[in-house]
């Protein structure tokens, strides 16, 4: 099974796909961000494109990498988690197509308002010794605002300790 864990930046995905991972038997996570961060530490040419895209969601490439990724997470595990932020809704329709030809697919979105979101981005690059940048603000906002529609995915609110979201989403996934 593949559980995909959609969210905005800062809603509390990688944590809870690490505790979904440890307490469910023979798990493993598969996180497309790690495909966009060598995508976009190419030079555009290596990529066929004039210039790096200002997301790498929208590039095809990662979009059919990340397919590849989750395949191959799969054969090492029963259940797949991959923590996601896509707001583009035919982007997560083909991708969730694409691993329901391996495995069943269930999508869950973890939703909080954006002022809790925000927040939990400030305590994060805080930690990191950084600011918030433009890319991580804006995306933050267009995430909230795309995942209160539910056909992103089960929706489960993402406001309360990692322990109480990771229960709801036991809930959902038995």
């Amino acid at each position: 099974m593949f559980i995909l864990l959609n969210g905005s930046f800062g809603v509390g995905k990688t944590t809870t796909a690490r505790l979904l991972a440890r307490q469910l038997r023979d798990a493993a996570i598969s996180d497309p961000e790690q495909v966009g961060y060598v995508l976009r530490r190419l030079p555009a040419w290596m990529l066929g494109l004039r210039q790096q895209l200002g997301d790498y969601q929208d590039m095809a490439l990662w979009r059919r990498l990340i397919v590849t990724q989750a395949r191959l997470a799969h054969l090492r595990a029963e259940t797949v988690i991959v923590p996601m932020a896509f707001t583009n809704l035919a982007y997560l329709r083909a991708f969730a197509a694409a691993l329901e030809e391996t495995a069943p697919v269930r999508r869950i979105c973890l939703v909080a308002p954006l002022e809790v979101v925000r927040a939990r981005l400030g305590e994060r690059v805080a930690r990191e010794g950084r600011a918030l940048n433009e890319f991580e603000w804006r995306r933050s906002a267009e995430c909230v605002s795309a995942h209160a529609d539910p056909a992103f995915g089960e929706q489960v609110d993402a406001t309360g300790s990692p322990e109480t979201v990771l229960a709801r989403i036991g809930r959902l996934v038995g």
